[in-house]
């Protein structure tokens, strides 16, 4: 086993990628400066700078998965995602079903995800709930450096495209960005166990829709994904003082979603709180407690997310974004109602 931190992990993954299979390239703006390691290793052919359009280098990345490349197109903060949705929602998510599966689109995007750091409602959204509703593509948020890893392996492998999000407070050359400009003072709160930690001497594919059973309990099912997961499970060491133990749930991916875990935790604990720190309406909460519904659970059914856009002011930004304090309150509230 080795030490890595969240980003290292995922390099490290994709160059063990890249090093076995030729196919594999990169693009992206500055991706030889952001990616640079990797840039020395296998040059300027596989690893390509492109302009400010993404819409032309996501939809680049589409024709280079049919013609049998496997790209990763980075797109900087996944807020941009709606400059290239086109080449996204009308050809890479319908390629394969309207050629009868004779033409694959196995490209990963990869883009940064989450706030937490005072930079408003156009950069720190996370859109995994609008970008799973599109059918034929896939969605993996890792919470911690040794999925990462496994997660980008697997997303890199597969014939379909995939979007890889990383959270940024996860990832140490994004909060060395961030900490510029004048956020040098702020706390990020950056859970250590995402940051760093041990991983594989060799990556492993993680299977698409397989959640994590991280803490097990009796009494309250938390599940999350991405820098939620280390909330909730603050948020259970709160709960455990208060005699309340809960099960927390890493879902790791949000398309395909991983039920099957989720339904036989909320069979044994008869209530489910959902940590999402995406929007309230219409995404991952909602489906969760569909999904517990259409299988005839009876339970109690509570979620943190986000409501409104969220703020430039930091502080006001901390008020919507779900944390330790806001699970707590939840699942307290859930326990006793």
């Amino acid at each position: 086993m080795r030490t890595l931190t969240f980003a290292e992990a995922i390099e490290d993954a994709i160059a063990q990628a890249m090093s076995e299979d030729p196919n594999i390239i990169i693009l992206g703006e500055d991706v030889r400066m952001l990616r640079v390691n990797l840039f020395s290793r296998f040059g300027e052919k596989r690893v390509i700078n492109t302009p400010i359009s993404e819409s032309a280098f996501l939809g680049a990345g589409v024709t280079a998965a049919m013609a049998g490349l496997r790209p990763i197109v980075e797109i900087m903060l996944i807020d941009f995602i709606g400059v290239a949705i086109d080449a996204l929602l009308n050809h890479a998510a319908k390629t394969e079903f309207f050629s009868g599966n004779k033409w694959k689109v196995p490209m990963v995007v990869r883009a940064a995800c989450g706030g937490g750091y005072g930079d408003g409602g156009q950069h720190e959204q996370a859109l995994w709930g609008w970008l799973a509703h599109i059918p034929g593509i896939n969605i993996v948020v890792p919470s911690n450096p040794s999925d990462a890893g496994g997660l980008m392996l697997t997303a890199i492998e597969h014939d379909s495209p995939v979007i890889f999000l990383e959270h940024k407070l996860l990832a140490d050359y994004w909060r060395d960005y961030l900490g510029s400009g004048g956020r040098d003072n702020l706390d990020y709160n950056v859970p250590p166990a995402g940051e760093k930690g041990e991983v594989p001497d060799k990556w492993l594919s993680i299977p698409l829709g397989s959640a994590s059973m991280i803490r097990e309990g009796t009494d309250i099912t938390i599940a999350s994904i991405g820098v939620g997961v280390h909330r909730a499970l603050e948020a259970a060491q709160h709960l455990e003082s208060k005699d309340i133990s809960a099960e927390v749930i890493d879902l790791r991916s949000v398309a395909p979603l991983d039920t099957t875990t989720v339904l036989n935790s909320i069979s044994k604990t008869g209530h489910l709180l959902v940590v999402d720190e995406d929007y309230k309406h219409y995404g991952l909460t909602g489906e969760l407690a569909a999904i517990a519904l259409e299988n005839l659970l009876r339970l109690k059914f509570g979620r943190v997310s986000i409501d409104q856009t969220i703020p430039y002011s930091h502080s006001e930004e901390m008020k919507i974004i779900p944390g330790t304090k806001q699970i707590v309150a939840s699942s307290l509230k859930l326990l006793k109602d």
